[in-house]
């Protein structure tokens, strides 16, 4: 018996398009087929079957009935242009409908980059088109990169804009004597394309040098020196080979200039000794540039001053006295102004135990015209000699007469122990026990409370020279205390922090111990609490 079914018929076919780089699109595939009959679609790019497994990233079929094979195609890039064919399969027929696509994107690079003449400031280049992928060029820019650049540079150009049927430009404003290599990228309305390859790597020619060394200063130096320093010229800005510095400098208020050259670019000082020098004048100097090409200009004049000869007198009436265990003070009056040469910076103090060489002293420098200073950091119950001399940039003048000075003995070694408290109305009174000094440590004058409450950062400090002392009872906040002997030999040690705890209104009494046991009496007027202040004893 024979079948009738009706034939397949393509209703959308997919159509050519037009595409920018990076868009999605659909090309519909949609038949009418008869239903008793299975159906297949399959698509083709330039005549190979598309494998949708393997290019899953950019290509999925879409439509989901089965009279639809539609073909997403997502992100689309410039390899994707091409013929696509949608073949449509049933038991009986076979029919397919074609598509072109055309991708526009932005430009392929530009080719054979070429240096066609090269002077010291400019560059003649030239260049082929590359593709312009289906949007005519707008535009070209050229960068360059030189040994001295971070990556590449856009460089100024002439004309200044390159429209994109304009294959040559002239870039201006490179600087003499350096190597450079130089690419173009292309634009169009869709965006900026890949860069060219670089083109060969031409050094610019020689030029005399433009820019002079900044910073030109100086001073310091040895007896009889003149010290003349500068910031070196970059390579870069050196113009040309064979480049080095004219050192010219002058006593000041005179007329002709003395002249030196320094033959090394990476120079940056240059010293003038002559025995004849005054120490301490000024001279104005300056520093210019050559190479091969020949001499560029100076610097700025500035004034750099000779080195001086150090003090050539000692401190006067130097003395000394002990603060603590560890501090000294010592003072002294300056040399005679009249008597002595060279100009005083400062003071350096020099301070070494009996037992100790000289030469391994403390060290201690003061500036401009302070008289005094305090040497810390000594033993205790130590004889320590001091000696005082004054200083410049040309070094240390002649030392005074050493005196002797004895640091007091070291403080108390021993907190003070078992310390006690009570509250009643709106008053702290803590106990504790006497601190005796050892023979080797400084007799206790006295003590310092030192105490804050819990959540306040500041400790405020009460000295007595009893074991006991009140303190006005915080409202709702814990008392932090701590407690410790001080002596000429300076503060002792501490002992624990104690923890007071606040106590309500209600408890308005009570009364704790470094050293007892916790207890607790439940009774409303007394509540004792007891602390362990885990002391160091």
């Amino acid at each position: 018996s024979l079948l009738f079914v009706d034939p397949t018929r393509v209703m959308v076919s997919p159509f050519s398009m037009d595409v920018t780089v990076g868009e999605s699109i659909v090309l519909p595939c949609q038949v009418s087929h008869d239903h008793s009959l299975d159906i297949m679609f399959t698509w083709s790019f330039n005549g190979h079957l598309i494998d949708f497994e393997k290019d899953g990233d950019h290509f999925e079929r879409v439509g989901g009935q089965d009279s639809a094979g539609d073909l997403m195609i997502r992100s689309i890039q410039l390899k994707h242009a091409g013929k696509y064919v949608c073949m449509v399969q049933t038991s009986v027929d076979k029919l397919s409908a074609a598509a072109d696509l055309i991708v526009r994107g932005p430009p392929g690079p530009p080719e054979a980059v070429t240096i066609d003449e090269i002077t010291d400031t400019t560059a003649q280049l030239s260049w082929r088109p590359g593709a312009d992928n289906h949007s005519p060029i707008t535009m070209y820019v050229v960068q360059a990169r030189t040994p001295f650049s971070v990556g590449w540079q856009a460089v100024s150009t002439v004309p200044e804009i390159i429209d994109g049927r304009t294959f040559t430009a002239t870039v201006v404003g490179l600087n003499p004597w350096v190597e450079y290599e130089f690419r173009v990228v292309a634009a169009n309305l869709i965006g900026i394309g890949e860069p060219s390859r670089p083109s060969e790597k031409r050094r610019t020619e020689e030029a005399l040098p433009e820019v002079t060394p900044a910073n030109v200063s100086g001073g310091g130096g040895s007896k009889s020196e003149l010290v003349i320093t500068w910031e070196t010229v970059p390579e870069e800005l050196q113009n040309g080979g064979g480049f080095g510095y004219v050192v010219a400098f002058r006593p000041f208020g005179t007329v002709s200039w003395m002249q030196t050259v320094v033959a090394s670019p990476d120079a940056a000082r240059y010293v003038f000794r002559n025995e004849t020098l005054p120490p301490f004048s000024p001279y104005e100097v300056k520093v210019g540039v050559y190479n091969n090409k020949g001499e560029g200009s100076f610097s700025p004049v500035t004034v750099v001053y000779s080195a001086e000869e150090e003090p050539t007198r000692a401190p006067t009436t130097v003395l000394a006295r002990s603060l603590s265990a560890s501090d000294v003070e010592v003072s002294w009056a300056p040399p005679r102004e009249n008597q002595h040469k060279g100009r005083i910076q400062g003071y350096e103090v020099r301070c070494w135990r009996h037992d100790e060489k000289e030469e391994n002293a403390k060290r201690i420098r003061t500036v401009g015209n302070q008289t005094s200073a305090k040497v810390s950091n000594l033993r205790g119950n130590a004889l320590y000699h001091l000696a005082v001399r004054a200083y410049n940039t040309a070094g240390t003048g002649p030392a005074s007469a050493a005196v002797n000075v004895t640091t007091k003995k070291p403080p108390p070694s021993q907190p003070p122990g078992n310390i006690m408290w009570n509250s009643s109305d709106s008053k702290i009174i803590l106990n504790w026990d006497q601190v005796k000094a050892l023979d080797n440590e400084s007799e206790v004058r006295g003590y310092k409370v030192l105490y804050r409450w819990n959540r306040q950062s500041s400790t405020s400090v009460i000295e007595t020279n009893k074991t006991s002392v009140e303190l006005s009872l915080p409202f709702n906040e814990d008392y932090i205390i701590e407690i410790k002997p001080f002596s000429d030999g300076g503060d002792g040690s501490s002992s624990e922090q104690i923890r007071i705890p606040k106590i309500s209104n209600a408890y308005a009494r009570g009364s704790g111990s470094s050293t007892s046991n916790a207890c607790t009496l439940s009774a409303i007027s007394t509540i004792m609490i007891s602390l362990t202040a885990r002391s160091s004893l």
